[in-house]
């Protein structure tokens, strides 16, 4: 049987728009209060008790609502439906009408470690070596979070083990990381070539799976 799994990334927000890697203190409603991964709970940015993140508040801007509220029509109906657990994701996946995904943590953008919060400059700024190992090399985790290579291995195996064993339309809200990564698996490319995929907002994505085989579907 023959599985589709259409990936829509994030609408445009203030995290995109400024570059910044993502909070995941709030971008998975993590703190103090429910148990953070500093007080002992969730290390992998899901909630502690593995519950649905909040709505998203401000993870959108208005821009970014009116996209994913005009794109919603041209999606197709799908049996399927998982959103990543991150406030933009979850937002995103509501205004598409969407609202019912289940929260897929497999789903969720490369963990940033130390650099969670800042600005793409403000790490070249003060780190610019360490930026430079990270960017040129895919093993490479020098923010003390998860590599690229550690992503690709995730989504890859949601791919094969989750995705795989259903059937129909599967619609997916994703992190434009978690989206290049299936891209990468999809092909069956080197990991390299995750920094070679531009992933811009409310990207549609499709990959078609069958007998152990994923291809991109392009237009």
């Amino acid at each position: 049987m023959t599985v589709r799994v259409i990936f829509v990334s994030p609408a445009i927000g203030p995290e995109l728009r400024q570059a910044r890697f993502a909070d995941e203190a709030s971008a998975y409603g993590i703190g103090a209060a429910n148990g953070g991964a500093a007080n002992g709970g969730a290390p992998d940015g899901g909630t502690a008790d593995g519950g649905h993140a909040p709505d998203g508040g401000d993870a959108l801007d208005e821009a970014g609502v009116r996209a994913a509220r005009a794109l919603r029509p041209d999606l197709p109906v799908a049996s399927h439906r998982f959103a990543s657990p991150t406030a933009r994701c979850r937002r995103t996946a509501e205004e598409l009408g969407l609202a019912d995904a289940v929260a897929e943590p497999a789903l969720r953008g490369c963990a940033a470690g130390r650099w969670s919060g800042r600005t793409l400059d403000e790490v070249a700024a003060e780190e610019p070596e360490a930026l430079m190992a990270w960017l040129a090399d895919p093993a490479a985790a020098p923010h003390g979070g998860e590599s690229v290579r550690q992503l690709c291995a995730r989504v890859a195996d949601w791919l094969d083990g989750t995705a795989a064993g259903l059937t129909g339309r599967v619609l997916v809200v994703a992190e434009p990381d978690a989206v290049r990564a299936a891209a990468v698996h999809a092909l069956g490319v080197p990991d390299q070539a995750f920094r070679r995929l531009d992933v811009p907002p409310l990207a549609v994505v499709e990959l078609t799976g069958r007998a152990g085989r994923w291809n991109l579907r392009l237009g």
